[in-house]
């Protein structure tokens, strides 16, 4: 079992957990997620590693509260034990250099591409970073993205903290002054469909991360289906990324709410 180091609230639903898992800090890559579960008849829930320090052998997640079992880990406390965590699994990022790349993330997507924001500069990128959230108090990593990036654009719905406006409209801002060679974005599905609509527009080559939609996270079960250029893809083995302007998010967006009701339901019984 991984005990649980260290606990940060980053707003009421979003809590950053630092987990001992001394294996898994030491071969993990940007991209790379883990399965966990809490309690013996727990779900399994994938979640991407935010960062990782080997000398204390520990990795980071960000989970926010949705669900039953996304509840269960956020109310653990430090010193206690997450039942099983697997990892690190997925294809890692493909790290180039390439010149200038735009990472884009938004809510809890900004969590896992942390990593790869770093990766690439370390690579010898120029990085420019947009973080897109409704409201201020939900933009996390702040402090960390702006340390990898060369430069940090915040966008929020509300103006409540940084610009005013969509993901999108930073994107442009930053595509129309200066040549952009990759984008990554990292979100909700929404977001990602309309990045990548974005950057196709202008032809600028784009890798989205589809890890909100795994369940198993081995290729077992099924549900992480995507078509991806016409063929059928599982996330947790084939991805989590993939060109962005060859995913199916309409099809993708409408099994992420097939189990809605049945979720809400659960959840409703579980507070009870």
């Amino acid at each position: 079992m991984n005990k649980i180091v260290e606990k940060e609230y980053f707003s009421e639903k979003i809590v950053k957990i630092v987990v001992e898992a001394p294996l898994i800090a030491k071969s993990r890559k940007p991209g790379n997620f883990v399965i966990l579960r809490v309690g013996e008849k727990g779900e399994r829930i994938p979640l991407t590693i935010a960062g990782a320090d080997i000398a204390k052998g520990t990795i980071t997640l960000v989970v926010q509260k949705m669900g039953v079992s996304s509840t269960k880990v956020c109310d653990l406390e430090v010193g206690d034990y997450i039942t099983d965590l697997v990892g690190p699994l997925g294809k890692p990022t493909e790290i180039h250099n390439l010149g200038t790349i735009l990472c884009c993330g938004g809510g809890v997507g900004v969590a896992p591409l942390l990593p790869i924001v770093e990766a690439y500069k370390k690579a010898g990128n120029r990085v420019v970073t947009i973080l897109a959230a409704r409201s201020k108090d939900l933009i996390i990593l702040e402090d960390e993205m702006r340390k990898h990036s060369d430069e940090l654009i915040i966008m929020t719905d509300d103006g409540s903290y940084g610009k005013k406006g969509l993901v999108t409209e930073g994107m442009e801002e930053v595509i129309k002054r200066e040549k952009i060679n990759e984008c990554v974005t990292i979100g909700p599905a929404i977001m990602m469909k309309f990045c990548s609509l974005l950057t196709k527009k202008y032809e600028i080559p784009t890798v989205a991360s589809l890890n909100s939609i795994m369940v198993d996270g081995t290729g077992m079960c099924g549900a992480c289906r995507v078509t991806v250029g016409g063929k059928t893809k599982f996330t947790c083995v084939d991805g989590p990324e993939f060109d962005a302007h060859q995913i199916d998010f309409e099809e993708m967006m409408s099994r992420l709410g097939g189990y809605k009701k049945e979720e809400v339901d659960k959840f409703d019984q579980f507070q009870k």
